[in-house]
């Protein structure tokens, strides 16, 4: 018995040695490819693209589903062919993962290359703004989606470097651009910012802004302020958005999100006083604030966004869908409340 089990044990042993490796070998082809442009170039002549145009992502409808398709390099030739354009605007996309079988994954904006309804008509599909394609594609997909999208729009807007004034030039795969002139080389960064769900302990708290959906509330968020850490930025922002005083905080997870521009959401759970909870909300910041019972948010977490109307006309709440991590903490709270 002792031998079988002590079989086993290698049997699991050895496929967790195999599953590691097969990740360590991918993160290291991914950094090869980031580092030697020779190898990279290689890769997209094999490797699939994801199609933008103007940041917005290709998708193509299949019944109730959105998928986004992977266009593969012969296929990116003929299309680019076809409308009299040269295989070198491949060179333009950006590395953006493999598969465990290292096939390359490249992201490409056809903006200034095709016209957007000539590539839709060809590939029976349709670019569609990032923040609706975020919440109807699979799950998968939309990190990859919002990656793609961050690190275009950081090529576009780094084009010149900000000491010289002189062109920067992209490697390859899109991992750096480098100023020759003054030898100077940047990298794609995130911003940090902090979304926090306060609760006083029975209720938590929402709020939005005028930009928002109608009826959709949210936990609070800002962006974390030179030399903070993660918990003076939550202190600071519930203080400042909604007048209390973070008493603990618990970290929960973290999210890339590329609006406004490439973000690291880091969520937390912030606990206030039951007996100093009143609100006093900066309306320069929002423009609702309240607190939400148990029984509130388990009926918000069911409704589809802009599904349910009072009779005066105006939304029920409704919340961030289960890609955001916003739904996270919301639903964390609730299995909490309810353990």
């Amino acid at each position: 018995m002792a031998a079988i089990s002590q079989a086993v044990c290698r049997r699991a042993s050895s496929l967790g040695c195999r599953l590691r490796s097969t990740y360590v070998r991918k993160m290291r082809y991914l950094n090869d490819l980031k580092e030697d442009d020779s190898l990279c170039r290689q890769a997209q002549t094999s490797g699939t693209f994801y199609l933008f145009h103007n940041l917005f992502p290709f998708l193509q409808k299949a019944g109730t589903k959105y998928l986004v398709p992977q266009v593969n390099a012969a296929e990116m030739k003929r299309i680019l062919e076809k409308f009299k354009e040269t295989g070198q605007w491949i060179e333009n996309s950006v590395l953006i993962g493999c598969s465990d079988e290292h096939v390359a994954h490249f992201a490409l904006d056809l903006a200034g290359v095709l016209e957007k309804s000539a590539i839709e008509s060809e590939l029976k599909g349709s670019f569609t703004d990032l923040r609706k394609a975020l919440f109807v594609v699979d799950g998968k997909d939309s990190p990859l989606l919002a990656s793609a999208q961050s690190l275009l729009r950081w090529h576009d807007s780094h084009q010149f470097c900000s000491k010289t004034g002189q062109p920067t030039q992209k490697n390859v795969a899109g991992s750096k651009r480098v100023c020759h002139a003054s030898g100077i080389t940047y990298y794609p960064q995130m911003s940090p910012v902090v979304i926090s769900l306060v609760s006083d302990g029975s209720r938590c708290l929402l709020a939005r802004q005028p930009s928002f959906p109608q009826g959709m509330y949210t936990a609070l968020s800002g962006f974390c302020d030179l030399g903070e850490n993660v918990e003076e930025t939550v202190r600071r922002e519930v203080a400042e958005e909604v007048g209390l005083e973070v008493k603990s905080l618990q970290y929960s997870a973290s999210q890339h999100w590329p609006f406004p521009s490439s973000c690291l959401m880091i969520a937390c759970h912030a606990l206030v006083g039951a007996q100093q909870a009143e609100i006093h909300m900066n309306s320069a910041e929002l423009e609702e604030a309240r607190w939400f019972s148990l029984e509130e948010i388990v009926e918000g977490l069911k409704r589809e966004p802009r599904s349910s109307k009072r009779d005066d006309g105006s939304l029920l709440p409704w919340f961030p869908p289960k890609q955001a991590i916003a739904h996270q903490l919301i639903s964390e709270w609730v299995e909490q409340q309810t353990s």
